[in-house]
């Protein structure tokens, strides 16, 4: 693994704007800049989650996944790993947010996590250098790092008391969304966010929902997806938004390859993204 040590200025501008701005960041895997270019939605939750609270999890963070929205999170059990799993099961991206070094994955049952995360074009950061112990300061400081790297923050599922609950507090702070599930109102686990929606957290019960907070889709509009999961698909969907529906042109304006655009409009149509009109005319789906 090979690991990139970013300075203060070298920082994502997001994080340079945070209170307490890591002073080295250490990264694996895909270029943050790259990664960031693409809406951020962080998912995280209870350690000790529910039936439920996986359903949710796995539905909502491999829908957006699905839909080009990066997945971020903690690599913690529960909810964090749920999540992670999810985007890459959805051939999506997703970065991880460490308590301790890249080195030591932490907890170490998600060694294999963190590999398919890099494998599948995600990232994994950290502000710990390698030999540093994963103190439980750690894991709250961490918190602020998921926040400022989100557009947007869901809890799905959290206690009263969930670790989640300071990222709430942070992304606040920055200036973020706060979405939450509701849960059973007789479920101990679901307390914590069900308490952010009384205190004026945006309720979701749908990937729709998040999609409208994040700016991506109105609800009156009959476009399924606009968002692609590389720049090659994003290239394609952006043309036909503009109007372009020939092949033939749009082949041509994109300024791809014949085998990466068939590739592409093959990929876009599986995942229901586009349809074929006839006579080489294609549309939004």
């Amino acid at each position: 693994m090979e690991i990139n040590k970013l300075t203060l200025k070298q920082l994502p501008e997001r994080l340079q704007q945070i209170a307490s701005p890591p002073k080295l960041l250490y990264c694996a895997g895909a270029s943050l800049d790259d990664l960031l270019q693409y809406a951020c939605v962080a998912v995280v939750g209870s350690r000790k989650v529910t039936a439920y609270g996986r359903q949710v999890t796995t539905q909502l963070a491999g829908q957006l996944a699905e839909q080009g929205v990066v997945i971020i999170s903690g690599l913690a059990l529960g909810v964090d790993a749920i999540a992670h799993q999810a985007a890459l099961d959805a051939s999506g991206k997703t970065i991880a947010v460490l308590p301790g070094p890249l080195e030591t994955i932490y907890p170490r049952s998600h060694q294999q996590l963190a590999e398919q995360i890099l494998e599948q074009g995600g990232a994994l950061v950290s502000e710990y250098p390698e030999g540093t112990e994963p103190f439980r300061t750690n894991f709250i400081a961490r918190n602020r790092l998921v926040a400022g790297l989100c557009d947007t923050l869901l809890i799905t599922e959290a206690a009263e008391k969930s670790g989640s609950l300071h990222t709430a507090r942070f992304a606040l702070e920055q200036g973020k969304e706060v979405l939450a599930v509701p849960g059973n109102i007789t479920s101990s686990t679901s307390t914590g966010a069900n308490n952010l929606l009384k205190a004026g957290a945006v309720p979701v019960t749908s990937t729709e929902d998040i999609l409208v907070t994040l700016g991506l889709r109105e609800h009156t509009t009959g476009i399924k997806s606009v968002i692609g999961r590389d720049p090659e698909e994003q290239a394609v969907l952006d043309l036909l938004l503009q109007g372009v529906s020939d092949g033939e042109e749009l082949q041509r304006t994109s300024k791809l390859d014949i085998t990466s655009f068939n590739q592409t409009l093959t990929m876009l149509e599986i995942s229901g993204k586009i349809r074929a009109l006839g006579a080489n005319q294609w549309a939004i789906k």
